[in-house]
């Protein structure tokens, strides 16, 4: 009761969630293809990738189902853990691919959407049925209900292999944002900066290439301009201009002010 109440419990808050995955089941085809097709035709050894690159290469971190089933940690998972995952993607396929979205979503805090709810459950329901259309068939013993049940079972298969494949595109996807194949991680830590200080009058170049000055060449034709060489005696002949000369002071046939106290 506890495990299952435990169980429950993620479940809700899981729905508090606020992340999403960087592409949902519909859109996983076209985010890649080609890994599409291979989780469609090899989809255990997928399973066992995935797992070990969520765990970060890191068997040591392994639990059976990655601890959300019963079983978990009571089968032998320390002594050897890749055997251990070997034995769950092959003899409980579903399981794997579940526990790894798991680990992902509680990792992440990624929630999963209404529509990629709905092809899950959808998948879930389809397998449901084709198991109650062949236990009426068994019963029955009626031919045409076995011919039905097969067609049942055949579809919730399609759908099975096609939903499992897109979702484990979609771990991969996600993953590769994680590691930041997609360009810089957005969690990444910021660089240094420098700070401006008082003595200086201008702040450094901080995420800039420092600019150069142009220099006028010496040899290509250019000199420093050299200031003007004046003959002997100084100020030179004819300075200041007679436009500055100042007539004297006072004018001539003037008388000067008569002094005060006196």
């Amino acid at each position: 009761m506890a495990a299952s109440a435990e169980a429950v419990e993620k479940m809700q808050i899981r729905k508090n969630y606020r992340n999403l995955w960087h592409t949902d089941l519909m859109s996983t085809i076209q985010a890649d293809p080609s890994y599409c097709c291979l989780s469609l035709w090899c989809a255990p050894c997928v399973s066992y990738l995935l797992r070990k690159r969520a765990l970060y290469n890191d068997m040591t971190r392994y639990v059976c189902c990655a601890g959300y089933m019963p079983c978990s940690g009571r089968c032998g998972e320390r002594n050897c853990p890749e055997f251990c995952l070997c034995t769950e993607v092959f003899l409980c396929f579903g399981n794997s691919v579940a526990s790894t979205r798991f680990l992902l979503q509680d990792e992440f805090n990624i929630q999963t959407t209404k529509c990629d709810n709905f092809i899950i459950a959808f998948m879930l329901c389809l397998q449901q049925l084709a198991c109650i259309c062949s236990l009426i068939a068994c019963i029955l013993g009626s031919e045409e209900l076995s011919e039905a049940a097969q067609i049942v079972r055949c579809l919730a298969d399609m759908v099975y292999c096609t939903v499992c494949a897109c979702m484990q595109t979609q771990h991969k996807v996600e993953m590769d944002k994680r590691d930041g194949k997609f360009g810089p991680q957005p969690m990444a830590i910021p660089p240094m900066q420098q700070m401006s200080r008082l003595d200086q009058p201008i702040p450094p170049a901080v995420g800039y290439p420092p600019q150069q000055i142009p220099q006028q060449p010496y040899g290509g034709g250019y000199y420093p301009q050299q200031p003007p060489h004046y003959a002997q005696g100084h100020p030179p002949a004819g300075y200041p201009p007679p436009i500055y000369d100042q007539p004297a002071y006072p004018p001539p046939g003037t008388q000067p002010p008569p002094r005060y106290g006196y």
